[in-house]
């Protein structure tokens, strides 16, 4: 392990401390906007920009690498990253916060596009599994950690948002000074939505599910919490406990999809997603501090694993020449998804009260629920154990950037010839 990871261990450091900021934004601006009262649909909005920047910073992001180079491209994104919530915090309008989501969804993609192409670089076919394997679970772990630093200052202060920009500016040093050789440019394939639905319908509306259903949680949790508990320290415990749950059960989950089969337990996860989002709706009114976190770590345990199970699902179709465009459509899916969820989902907060943002949740995960089971009807599992796809292999594609930066590098290559 100590050989596999040395050549990286600098990246994982940066990774920590940007995740670390990060996870406090994402807790600190709905709650901080909750408290000043801004619109639910405001708030569902911020969520929608900032993925709506990240997916144009997973489309662009590799024209500003291929012109400057790695590291110049983190030094710039690391800059603009941590002046977005100093700005947050110093000019409080709904508006101005919208496009500073929008510009920090950007960085963070052109940020995670520089860190994927170096642990591939790093990366031999031997151990990409554990070093992306690694890579998911310290951004899980340090994201939650990021959560509860919002219990060290009021968030209706200056202090939490120079907390979140001093992390994003401290992450750039391991990269600056990192002795890795810099990855080199990689050739690509086309994306290909027509082709992803063909290899797997399920696996490309799975994807598509979980963003609209991830994206609006991410946007909106907080808000639920607070509004209904008028705790804003339990906010930091729910998205706490929701993303440590989702980080001890990714390895469980995978480790019983290779060998139950994915569609098994893809049925199982959604059903029982739809379970816990409805209980949150209908026992919103009692929350306790117990409940609450309970809450919060069954539905993450179940809820952010699902993206995971349904690549693998997918490349378990997909020809081995096939994995990055099916890895690259996958993640523009989840994208799509998530600019439209935090949408959909203020719209039900508004009608319905905070309970509807798992009143939502319910619909898309029981929607879900149903697609399994008529896939599952009408189109049998892989019969080779060779289309098989382990799931660490698998997870190292899960949420990556990287993918549709060669994409993007590939299309630029093509445009100049």
């Amino acid at each position: 392990m100590k050989n596999t990871l040395g050549p990286v261990i600098a990246l994982l450091i940066s990774v920590s401390i940007l995740l670390t900021g990060q996870g406090l934004q994402g807790t600190l601006l709905p709650t901080r906007a909750s408290l000043e009262h801004f619109p639910t649909l405001a708030i569902g909005t911020m969520g929608a920009v900032y993925f709506l920047g990240f997916t144009i910073g997973c489309l662009k992001g590799g024209e500003l690498i291929k012109r400057v180079g790695h590291v110049r491209v983190f030094l710039a994104m690391a800059a603009l990253a941590s002046a977005s919530p100093l700005l947050h915090g110093l000019i409080v309008h709904p508006i101005v916060w919208a496009l500073l989501r929008m510009l920090t969804g950007f960085c963070f993609a052109v940020l995670y596009v520089v860190i994927e192409s170096w642990l591939n670089e790093q990366s031999t076919n031997e151990n990409r599994g554990v070093i992306f394997a690694t890579y998911v679970m310290i951004t899980l772990t340090v994201m939650a950690c990021g959560q509860m630093l919002m219990l060290l200052y009021d968030p209706n202060g200056l202090q939490l948002f120079v907390v979140a920009s001093v992390l994003v500016s401290i992450a750039a040093v391991p990269i600056a000074l990192s002795t890795s050789p810099m990855p080199e440019q990689l050739h690509s394939v086309s994306i290909d939505i027509v082709r992803l639905y063909r290899i797997s319908p399920l696996g490309t509306i799975a994807c598509l599910a979980c963003g609209l259903a991830n994206g609006a949680f991410w946007a909106l949790a907080p808000v639920f919490t607070v509004t209904v508990t008028g705790n804003v320290e339990l906010a930091a415990w729910f998205m706490t406990a929701a993303v440590l749950g989702g980080a001890a059960s990714q390895w469980p989950f995978g480790w019983i999809s290779d060998r139950a089969g994915r569609r098994n337990v893809l049925v199982v996860m959604c059903l029982a997603g739809t379970i816990v989002s409805a209980a949150a709706v209908f026992g919103a009114a009692q929350l306790s501090f117990f409940s609450t976190t309970l809450i919060g770590a069954v539905w993450g345990a179940i809820a952010f694993p699902l993206y995971s199970v349904a690549v693998a699902h997918t490349n378990d179709f997909a020809n081995s020449d096939e994995y990055v465009t099916v890895s690259s459509g996958l993640l523009l899916m989840y994208g799509v998804g998530a600019i439209v969820g935090p949408l959909v989902a203020s719209a039900a907060m508004t009608y319905f009260g905070p309970g509807g943002l798992f009143l939502y949740i319910a619909y898309i995960h029981g929607g879900l629920t149903l697609i399994v089971i008529y896939r599952m009807l009408r189109r049998r599992r892989p019969i080779s154990e060779d289309k098989h796809v382990p799931f660490a292999d698998s997870l190292a594609s899960a949420h990556t950037a990287s993918q549709v930066y060669e994409e993007e590098v590939q299309q630029q290559a093509t445009e100049q010839t």
